[in-house]
């Protein structure tokens, strides 16, 4: 069965970290995803616009956006990188395929949901938070976030007032190379969760981000947090 195709219209294309750009793109007729899924985005090469490769991206905005949200990070010498910094402007159509994948929330399980992610690896949760809250979730949901130094942060306003808004909704911060003035969590995501997190072994886990993190996630969810292997999920990066 062949992918859905859509063209995408750019509206926005903003940095929000350093090293994160936020595309914003009309929902054109028909589009339609669930909290988790991504998109192939074809993205052409700066030296050759007809040289079109696919790169996949989590969808960032819940279904009730007006807007599709896409958080990028940048990599030097990137294909996907250099496209957003020196070619994509609002206004410009881009070739979508999707949406694809399975990274959705488990909602048959009585479990509380826990989301550990570093970088980019927050855009999917921000998706499945934010609709998960607007459709009435009661259960409690922790997300952990991680990122090297304080500039790095991004959508960290928006996930403060869900939590301000939202009583079973907490957020939680980590710096690994943190500054003299930082005052929250430092180390990796993995090393902070189980300081935050009371009940590690009554959790739905999802993980997003760094690959080498993520590993280490499955590692400690299975052999020392006692996670069952079903209420385990992983997301590649």
């Amino acid at each position: 069965m062949p992918l859905p195709q859509y063209t995408f219209t750019c509206t926005q294309n903003k940095r929000i970290a350093h090293d994160v750009h936020e595309l914003k793109f009309t929902k054109p007729g028909g589009f339609s995803f669930q909290p988790g899924q991504f998109l192939m985005l074809d993205v052409p090469s700066l030296k050759n616009t007809a040289d079109i490769q696919p790169r996949a991206y989590s969808i960032a905005s819940a279904p009730t956006e007006e807007e599709v949200i896409i958080g990028i990070k940048i990599k030097h010498g990137g294909r996907a990188g250099e496209w957003v910094k020196q070619l994509l402007q609002p206004g410009m159509e881009v070739a979508v395929k999707g949406p694809l994948g399975v990274f959705l929330l488990k909602k048959e399980t009585s479990r509380d949901y826990l989301f550990i992610c570093t970088g980019a690896g927050l855009a999917p949760f921000r998706s499945m938070v934010k609709a998960a809250l607007e459709a009435g979730e009661s259960r409690r949901m922790d997300l952990v976030h991680g990122v090297s130094e304080e500039q790095d942060f991004f959508w960290k306003e928006e996930l403060d007032v869900l939590a301000a808004m939202y009583p079973n909704f907490h957020v939680h911060y980590t710096l690994s190379k943190p500054g003299e003035t930082w005052q929250g969590h430092t180390g990796y995501v993995q090393a902070v969760v189980p300081h935050v997190i009371g009940n590690l072994r009554d959790r739905n886990v999802y993980v997003c981000g760094n690959p080498i993190m993520a590993g280490d996630c499955k590692r400690l969810c299975l052999e020392e947090w006692g996670i069952p292997k079903e209420e385990f999920h992983m997301e590649g990066y």
